[in-house]
């Protein structure tokens, strides 16, 4: 059972490796990528059970003992994030080729090493190997970023890429740094050795860990690479870049304050994360394009889950911990909404839409849902997302940063309105002619991408549905990144 942790790594890279071997036939490219994410998904699943019923899991690849070697660890926050990550990529992949925007050879290779830098990054348990993982999903994603080579899309995607090689650049650096005050990069071992550095080395090094992830995850003030980039990127690739990427880099901030403990910072993140709320959603409110308002709302909703870290209890852990979860598929859906309203209109400017909600009812609900959800409306899964953190945060009497969300997420709704009355809404009479009217795309989306799209949407509701074993589960988590002895007896003892 141990060898799915390698696998859920190296199956995407030998089918990317497929990929390329077999790039100029596309049917063929196809096969290979929906088959690796199904096994992905299949694998992901055997992990969370094995680590459900027996804890942490890990393995040493090559047999080098840790924390010299390379270790793969999975426990239940690993897991989770594992299978509604891949769950997710396979969702996408079917909406991309139903789109068409696979046309380029390279596209399936590039998503099938993201894929994998994906995986990686949510076992690894050294911080090299998380660099290393960052980076193969960074690469692949500077690749996917820039497909179709226009002229927005490379003046936005040289923004991304220069400013995620700076922060990788910081990354390694920071990972030199620790390794020369402990000696160690295991995250496991690291637990134990950094406990003995003297406070203000140890404030500095999860600081710079925390502004390293922080420019990964789009905190504030470290978030204007996001809503420049995301937009102009085909659909499917912003997909799956706001459902994932930013919740990879949400990972790696839980995941190294909890091993090194730093409490101390919990005021610092709380007030990071209420800034980061408060702007992503007035920012989506200025906006007036359907992608760029979503855009702004994955800064907005990264705050949410840093606020449950910040609280530094079990039950905020959980809180952001489910967030993330919600999130993965909740976000990536609303933008797959957002691509089949184009691919319908030709356009996503909110000024030039209306009356959808009569000419494409199927597209209306795939949007309503998650963006119900989005603001926090029960019983979806949102509210309960929402709830366990003011809860949390009232227990831990933080006063301010409860009433933030609980603004922000009024906000949420208002801006969540302004897209469902510019583009579902109103009378598409009186909107200027659009694109499709003048047959520049089709007016209805494919059948594939419609059913990928509903596909995403059942999964936030099964999130909803099963929302109280999950959230156990949640809970369970965050009590063993809490208090990591499982974690450490794993990988010390594997």
């Amino acid at each position: 059972m141990t060898a799915l942790l390698p696998l859920s790594v190296v199956l995407p890279l030998v089918g990317a490796a497929l990929c390329l071997v077999f790039s100029r036939v596309r049917a063929l490219q196809r096969t290979v990528t929906l088959v690796t994410l199904a096994a992905g998904v299949g694998m992901a699943a055997m992990v969370l059970a094995r680590v459900d019923a027996e804890g942490p899991t890990a393995v040493q690849v090559g047999e080098w003992a840790a924390p010299v070697g390379i270790t793969l660890v999975a426990d239940l926050m690993a897991a989770l994030f594992l299978l509604f990550a891949m769950l997710t990529i396979l969702g996408v992949a079917v909406y991309a080729i139903g789109q068409g925007a696979d046309g380029r050879s390279v596209f399936h290779p590039a998503y099938l090493v993201l894929a994998a830098g994906v995986a990686g990054s949510f076992l690894a348990g050294d911080l090299f190997n998380l660099f290393v993982c960052f980076e193969m999903m960074l690469i692949a994603s500077y690749v996917l970023i820039t497909i179709g080579a226009t002229e927005a899309q490379v003046r936005s995607g040289m923004t991304y890429v220069v400013i995620n090689l700076t922060a990788s650049t910081l990354f390694v650096t920071v990972v030199a740094f620790v390794y020369a005050a402990t000696g160690t990069l295991n995250l496991a071992d690291l637990s134990g050795r950094f406990a003995s550095l003297p406070q203000a080395l140890q404030l500095a090094i999860g600081l710079s860990l925390f502004v390293m992830f922080g420019v990964k995850a789009a905190i504030f003030p470290l978030f204007g690479w996001l809503p420049d980039s995301y937009p102009n990127a085909p659909t499917a690739v912003t997909a799956v870049f706001a459902g994932l990427l930013t919740k990879v880099g949400v990972y790696a901030i839980i995941r190294t304050q909890t091993v090194l403990g730093l409490d101390e910072l919990g005021t610092f993140i709380l007030v990071v994360a209420g800034i980061t709320m408060v702007v992503g959603v007035v920012g989506a409110i200025a906006q007036g394009e359907v992608k760029r308002i979503l855009s702004f709302h994955i800064i907005s909703q990264i705050g949410y889950m840093i606020m449950g870290l910040g609280l530094f209890t079990v039950a905020g852990v959980a809180g952001a911990i489910f967030y993330v979860i919600h999130q993965i598929p909740g976000k990536t859906v609303l933008f797959l909404a957002g691509g089949l309203v184009e691919e319908t209109t030709g356009t996503g400017e909110l000024h030039r839409l209306g009356g959808l909600i009569r000419s494409a009812p199927v597209i209306a609900v795939a949007f309503l849902i998650p963006a119900l959800s989005l603001g926090g409306i029960p019983p979806l899964a949102g509210f309960v997302a929402k709830l366990s953190l003011v809860q949390a945060g009232l227990s831990a009497e933080a006063w301010v940063i409860v009433a933030v969300a609980l603004v922000a997420s009024i906000l949420t709704m208002v801006s969540m309105t302004k897209i469902w009355s510019g583009v579902f809404w109103g009378d598409p009479d009186e909107a200027p002619p659009l694109p499709a009217a003048l047959g520049a795309t089709r007016l209805r989306p494919p059948a594939l991408m419609t059913a990928a799209t509903l596909a995403t949407v059942g999964i936030t509701l099964a999130i909803a549905v099963f929302a109280g074993p999950i959230f156990d589960m949640a809970t369970r988590a965050a009590e063993s990144a809490l208090d990591n002895t499982a974690y450490v007896e794993a990988v010390m003892g594997s």
